[in-house]
């Protein structure tokens, strides 16, 4: 599976490190993903989803259902 959050699609950021000399190379910024299993009562099951910390967050006031119906997203979507 690819380094992307399954509730709101953040993946890696890329840009060019630009040193003194003016060389450029490649820099990427991952998201800060983590692995959860969360309760989905709509279910009444657990499912295992890969999350950014801002996602945790949101999840975490509002709700899964709520998080992934303002993203435009649905529970089928992320299984």
């Amino acid at each position: 599976m690819a380094r992307k959050c399954q509730v709101t699609g953040k993946g890696p950021f890329t840009a060019m490190n630009v040193s003194f000399s003016h060389r450029r190379t490649k820099k990427i910024w991952n998201v800060n993903l983590q692995n959860r299993r969360l309760y989905v009562p709509e279910l009444g099951k657990f499912v295992n989803l890969k999350l950014s910390a801002s996602a945790l967050r949101t999840i975490s006031k509002k709700g899964l259902s709520a998080a992934l119906k303002a993203e435009g997203r649905s529970l089928a979507d992320v299984m």
